[in-house]
């Protein structure tokens, strides 16, 4: 990474806002000044990526760097196979059951700890046999209960267990990897991929869209164990496989050629910054700042979420325990500051700051200090 700028200044030059979205969501000014740079005629090509052929010398260069650096990012082992795919997150929740029930074993077990997890189980169901794990929905998705106390099936009879890493909506955050000894782990990790180190080894698959943490919409990172390979159910459609893609390097079809290059340039400014564990100290720093005024606000704030499952990267919380009007002040309020996209998920209401890689601590500390200000002139 080359280009070296003041946030704070480049930021007003450009009249841009701290974006608080859930995503696509606010991206590393850095990143985007060298996307800018590079926009119009890519490093001498005289074209921009966006124009090129996925299958020319020059792209699949900038394929190759991408990938590599994601490996070495992420210290993934030479046994897992790693791909850039599209259909986001979402269309892994067919995926996995449909590359995973194909060896016989068409029975997975579900963690469901927020609305994604759920989304995932039950389109599990239409391949399979889907078993509740555990479900925290009865406790409105607030905590994650021990593995100890999971009602785990037979290992002899199941392909996979799920879990979401991190509940984009519900804030609700794994703070270890669950060990359930033989059954092969699969993780949905899109909201806190690249926000701390994760040991790949223990995961059969890991899946994340890029487009919180590591670049824009559009790409789908996955990394799956080979051994899982080649497995899929008859009815997987060939879109799906991942042997498929695995075989063709990612490029089964058009890739999602600027999506994978803005990807790759993320990469880079990671390892430019430390690696991922200098996104993990900022991720501490940064929600830590906020949980400390919500826990602080003598109920005047309030987080919904069991302390030890509390995200790191989608902090929810209410006002006076849900008073529409004054949050809806606080929303107003927050844009006249430069603070946008603080509404909370529309199934759950409330304010929600999501604080992703690209969220600099400055961004942080404007809403730190409005939250701070507001309880001041509207406390009871």
């Amino acid at each position: 990474m080359t280009i070296q700028i003041s946030e704070e200044k480049t930021m007003d030059d450009h009249g841009r806002v701290y974006n608080f979205s859930a995503g696509p969501c606010m991206m590393p000014m850095e990143v985007l000044e060298e996307c800018r740079g590079d926009f119009m005629n890519f490093q001498g090509t005289g074209m921009s990526v966006m124009e090129m052929s996925h299958r020319s010398k020059d792209f699949m260069n900038i394929f190759a760097e991408a990938e590599a650096n994601l490996r070495e990012v992420l210290n993934v082992p030479q046994t897992h196979k790693t791909m850039f795919l599209q259909g986001g997150a979402t269309l892994q929740f067919s995926c996995v059951p449909l590359n995973m029930f194909g060896s016989g074993k068409t029975r997975a077990d579900f963690a469901v700890t927020g609305q994604w997890g759920e989304k995932a189980y039950k389109e599990s169901g239409k391949y399979g046999i889907a078993n509740l794990a555990c479900n925290t929905k009865p406790q409105k998705f607030s905590y994650i209960p021990p593995v100890s106390e999971w009602a785990i099936s037979d290992p002899s009879q199941t392909a996979f267990l799920h879990y979401t890493a991190n509940e984009t909506v519900n804030g609700v955050e794994f703070q270890y990897t669950p060990d359930i000894k033989d059954i092969p782990l699969v993780a949905d990790m899109s909201s806190n991929f690249i926000t701390r180190p994760v040991d790949v080894s223990k995961h059969a698959v890991i899946y994340a869209g890029a487009q919180k943490n590591c670049g824009p919409a559009g790409n789908t990172i996955l990394m799956v164990d080979q051994k899982y390979l080649g497995k899929e159910m008859p009815i997987c459609p060939t879109y799906c496989s991942w042997k498929a893609f695995a075989d063709a390097d990612s490029m089964y079809n058009t890739p999602a050629c600027y999506s994978i290059y803005v990807t790759g340039v993320y990469l880079k400014y990671t390892k430019a910054k430390g690696g991922v564990t200098y996104w993990e100290e900022q991720s501490l720093k940064k929600s830590q700042r906020i949980y400390d005024i919500i826990d602080g606000s003598d109920g005047f704030f309030t987080n919904p979420v069991q302390k030890d499952a509390r995200s790191r990267v989608n902090v929810p919380f209410q006002i006076q325990g849900g008073n529409e009007e004054l949050e809806k002040k606080f929303l107003a309020e927050a844009q006249k500051k430069k603070l946008y996209t603080l509404s909370g998920h529309r199934s759950v209401g409330g304010i929600r700051a999501s604080l992703y890689n690209g969220m600099p601590m400055r961004g942080v500390e404007l809403l730190a200090e409005h939250m701070k200000d507001f309880m001041s002139e509207n406390a009871a």
